[in-house]
């Protein structure tokens, strides 16, 4: 660690202690040439992937877009906040533990409608009909019927 006084690359660390929120770990240091004394923090940090959108252009990845999807799905459905927030978090930690630099958005896409799923029926068959874009009606009473588990055959 570099001396913020004069640049000196020996420090010595003279206390460690974990901070009050226990997410980060506060040293005193000080310099061995000029003898001043720093503090310095260790946090983690944890990199969601770029997402790749259909079109090849890549942005960084927003929970609040992620929130937002969930939010229209699930308007006027009788889901908690609470297990909105465990959705949300629960796709977050699926992305940060893929180990993938980039991921494209049609597979947060699915990680969303496997959470829908899950909390809401109305609410995934909402998202899967936007999300899916389905092209005509015997399509979206194909994904109704399959998640009543009733397959229907296309009418001709």
């Amino acid at each position: 660690m570099k001396c913020p006084f004069c640049h000196h690359d020996e420090t010595q660390v003279l206390d460690t202690r974990v901070s009050e929120e226990g997410d980060a770990i506060r040293r005193r240091r000080r310099c061995a040439k000029c003898d001043k004394r720093f503090t310095t923090y260790e946090r983690i940090e944890l990199m969601m992937p770029v997402v790749v959108k259909k079109n090849g252009s890549r942005t960084e990845f927003a929970a609040s877009k992620l929130r937002a999807s969930l939010m229209l799905a699930l308007r006027k459905r009788p889901v908690a906040a609470a297990e909105v927030d465990a959705a949300i978090v629960s796709i977050q930690e699926n992305l940060l533990t893929s180990g993938l630099r980039e991921v494209e958005s049609g597979y947060i896409g699915e990680l969303v409608m496997q959470q829908l799923k899950r909390l809401d029926k109305v609410a995934y068959i909402r998202f899967a009909s936007v999300y899916k874009n389905f092209e005509d009606l015997a399509e979206f009473q194909n994904a109704i019927a399959a998640e009543v588990g009733h397959e229907r055959k296309p009418r001709s």
